[in-house]
């Protein structure tokens, strides 16, 4: 009887982490304000910052969803004004991962204007997310 009952509980906890999982997969969220730009994350990117946005998104050789990410963010891109799209393969720059705490691919940053970080998404992030995350026009 006592099998049982674990495994009930481990199905029900395994059930909920999957629910949770399933609804925050993807979700673009605000980050908290900090002072300044990263100092040097232009260079380490390999790009141009947009003038308006930068959508940055870490990515890996063989993952799947991170080639829909990166059509989403091609079209955020190449539809707004002042919008780039930058692409950072996640294993060949395990220091910034690091240093900006990206734990899984795909991982999108939304950086403003000046080089700071304003929104972060983990998984496939909506068309509808990624635009309402932009700071405005």
């Amino acid at each position: 009887m006592t099998g049982l009952v674990v495994v009930v509980a481990v199905l029900a906890l395994a059930t909920a982490f999957g629910l949770w999982r399933r609804r925050s997969d993807g979700t673009m969220r605000a980050v908290p304000e900090v002072s300044d730009a990263e100092p040097d994350l232009s260079e380490q990117l390999g790009g141009d910052l947009g003038d308006r946005a930068t959508l940055v998104q870490f990515s890996t050789a063989f993952c799947q969803p991170c080639r829909a990410v990166r059509g989403t963010l091609s079209h955020v891109a190449g539809t707004e004004r002042g919008v780039e799209h930058i692409e950072v393969d996640a294993e060949s720059n395990l220091d910034l991962v690091r240093r900006l705490g990206i734990a899984r691919t795909p991982t999108t940053l939304v950086l403003d204007g000046a080089g700071r970080v304003v929104g972060r998404a983990t998984g496939v992030p909506s068309l509808d997310d990624v635009r309402a995350s932009l700071p405005p026009a």
